[in-house]
């Protein structure tokens, strides 16, 4: 019995990667398995070279290896190409008569995965099935939690398309059973942990709702399109108004639009969608306005790998909009911490009335991990206006009223007893054009100075493990939070820690030094899904200090963890 194993299932596009993929996620998960899953996909509808992996193991997991124990390969073409990967003693799985080949390298098993499509679901289309019933049962899973989850994902086009796929998942069950000598992949089986799958865009999703979102207006834009389909999923249940917009600048002027008509709102995006959203996140900026953007990042410029991973929109976020103002940068690593900043984001920008951006990225939108549902459960959100509706209307409101916090007091205007003006000028207290330099440098002070002092008094600190006599720290940001926690290990043991950021603005630059008091002698490496080492630049402008190196993955893949343990011995 083994403790964990990495399957790829490849092929071209359109022919079911994902379908195997998730059914052996949630097959893996209910027979009490830790998964992390995430896909490697061409931008193309059909043909190319993709492949969906799982890692599965008795041990929380949430990052992918770069070696697997079985590659299943639904096209001839995905025998060559994933051959290297695979460890000693692993194997490969193909349907020999279907892809007509005939020189089989070594350690592979043929499966007729056609022929039993036809002959136990009638039809070719169910190789897929079967391809689940094969891999169930040469991981040593059970065939009953193979049956509930092809019954669930099939139980809306009826009980005959049900009856056929698990018919079909059957015959390669037992066809391993007959065909396939030993164990040596089979992993170990428990009660289902009652946990959750998720990825990072439905956390996202549901942390939105839990914040209590009320407007959520997008461009459809890959890696953040699954956002906004998450919340139209749930929109009638907690009366959401959901607006695909005709592009991306509409989008953030419609949140602007109805945050300053009181409402929770929020838009999503990626780097190429959010430099168009750039005028309108300056205009939250100056109108003071509470919007939430999401940034799923994804390589460019332009167009760059619209399907693939990058962590190269951190100086853009940071910086984006012209004129200078206060804003909230969130950079979570796993569903998690999704969920939870996605709320914090509401609460921030309302409190301080700034814009602020969630910033993830492809590999953390997409990918898929077990987790403990216990995580998910929403907080009190506390709204920030300044009185309840069905109150008397106010007099003497001044919508940019100067306080000592630089926050005014804010109010829905249909609660007010005189006209409330908004305007993207430059305004006085009651949003009045003007031009008066005294006034300027008022509300300059006011939205940059004074909010981001308010801010920083709030920093979340980064997350740290193993900095106590160490010879190397990690440090990075957003989605290689699991890549660089599996490496660092148990610190002390591994002589790796870690330091990873979860808020990159403001940045905390305190709580940076005293970690890197702390950590001593260590060498500091950054782990960065880019080519300029962003983190490592803003760390050295915030902070004053140079980190020893940086591990820059810059091809659209994420970090395998393989990878960062190879870099942290070479730096050794």
């Amino acid at each position: 019995m083994t403790p964990e194993l990495s399957i790829r299932i490849a092929g071209a596009a359109g022919q079911g990667m994902q379908t195997v993929g998730a059914a052996m996620c949630g097959t893996f998960k209910r027979c009490g398995l830790s998964v992390f899953a995430h896909q490697d996909n061409m931008s193309r509808v059909r043909g190319g070279s993709n492949f969906y992996q799982i890692r599965c193991a008795d041990r929380p997991v949430q990052a992918p290896r770069g070696s697997c124990e079985i590659v299943v390969a639904l096209d001839k073409k995905s025998i060559g190409l994933h051959r290297d990967i695979l460890t000693r003693g692993g194997v490969m799985i193909f349907d020999r008569e279907k892809l007509g080949v005939t020189d089989e390298p070594p350690g592979c098993f043929t499966v007729p995965l056609s022929a039993m499509a036809k002959t136990a679901g009638g039809k070719e289309l169910y190789v897929n099935s079967v391809a689940c019933g094969v891999l169930a049962a040469i991981t040593g899973m059970p065939f009953g939690p193979v049956r509930e989850v092809l019954t669930q994902a099939f139980a809306e086009k009826g009980r005959e398309i049900v009856d056929a796929n698990v018919r079909s998942a059957q015959a390669g069950f037992d066809y391993v059973a007959a065909h396939f000598d030993g164990d040596r992949f089979h992993l170990p089986v428990s009660r289902d942990a009652d946990r959750l799958l998720m990825d990072g865009n439905e956390a996202v999703a549901l942390g939105a709702i839990g914040a209590g979102v009320k407007f959520y207006s997008a461009y459809p834009m890959t890696p953040s399109t699954t956002i906004m389909e998450n919340v139209a999923r749930f929109a009638g249940r907690y009366g959401i108004v959901v607006e695909q917009a005709e592009d991306e600048i509409a989008a953030i002027n419609m949140c602007i639009g109805a945050s300053a008509a009181g409402v929770r709102a929020m838009t999503g995006t990626s780097g190429g969608g959010f430099a168009l959203m750039i005028e309108g996140f300056s205009l939250a900026g100056m109108t003071e306005s509470p919007v939430v953007v999401a940034v799923g990042q994804r390589p460019g410029p332009a167009t760059g790998l619209p399907t693939r991973t990058e962590q190269a929109d951190l100086d853009l976020c940071i910086h984006a909009g012209h004129g200078e103002f206060a804003r909230a940068v969130f950079t979570p690593g796993t569903r998690e911490q999704a969920f939870a900043l996605t709320a914090r984001a509401f609460d921030t920008a309302e409190r301080f009335q700034v814009p602020v951006i969630v910033m993830t990225d492809q590999h953390l939108a997409e990918s898929v991990c077990t987790c403990a549902r216990s995580s998910f459960v929403n907080s009190r959100n506390r709204r920030h206006l300044l009185l309840r509706e069905g109150a008397d209307p106010v007099a003497g409101y001044r919508r940019y009223h100067r306080t000592g916090s630089g926050v005014s007091p804010r109010a829905v205007p249909s609660w007010i007893a005189e006209p409330v003006y908004v305007d993207s000028d430059e305004h006085d207290e009651t949003g009045h054009i003007t031009e008066d330099a005294a006034v300027r440098r008022a509300m300059v002070e006011k939205r940059l100075y004074k909010k981001t002092a308010g801010l920083r008094g709030e920093l979340l600190p980064p997350d740290t493990a193993g900095l106590d006599k160490v010879r190397t720290v990690l440090v990075g940001f957003g989605s290689t939070l699991g890549v660089i926690r599996e490496v660092a290990g148990a610190g002390r043991e591994t002589g790796v820690g870690y330091i990873h950021y979860t808020q990159v603005w403001p940045f905390p630059s305190e709580a940076f030094l005293a970690l890197y008091t702390q950590a001593g002698q260590a060498r500091l490496l950054t782990v960065e899904n880019n080519a300029a080492g962003q983190l490592a630049r803003l760390i050295a402008r915030e902070t004053g200090v140079r980190v020893a190196g940086s591990l820059l993955k810059y091809d659209g893949r994420p970090f395998t963890v393989e990878e960062v343990a190879t870099f942290v011995q070479e730096k050794s």
